[in-house]
């Protein structure tokens, strides 16, 4: 059975860092793409960044340049570092991957930007 569990969010000021991360079990990240979302109170979840089985990335606009998604291999684990965050990044955050046939997401973590 796949598992993905989110960890990292937390409360964190404008302008400040966190590191989001995506542990896998039951399927092998490097084999599959792996995709971060993010959902504010009210609002649709979105895509914010992905990372394909050779390791391209994409990103959002709205998040280029300040967010970097990675993988290790090894631990199975997918990172979304995010940096100058902005009031706006707050949402709930949540991973997502696609393996036989179907679509697996954690509970997600909940990343708040505030002073």
């Amino acid at each position: 059975q796949v598992q993905l569990v989110e960890s990292g969010g937390g409360l964190v000021q404008p302008g400040g860092s966190l590191r989001l991360s995506c542990a896998a079990s039951g399927t092998i990240f490097s084999e599959n793409a792996v995709g971060w979302f993010r959902q504010a109170p009210g609002k649709q979840r979105d895509w914010v960044a992905s990372i394909t089985r050779t390791g391209n990335t994409d990103y959002a606009d709205s998040v280029k340049g300040r967010f970097t998604i990675s993988r290790d291999n090894a631990k199975n684990t997918v990172y979304l570092q995010m940096n100058s965050l902005k009031p706006e990044d707050t949402a709930f955050y949540y991973c997502n991957t696609f393996t036989g046939g179907k679509a697996f997401w954690g509970q997600g973590t909940q990343v708040t930007v505030s002073s």
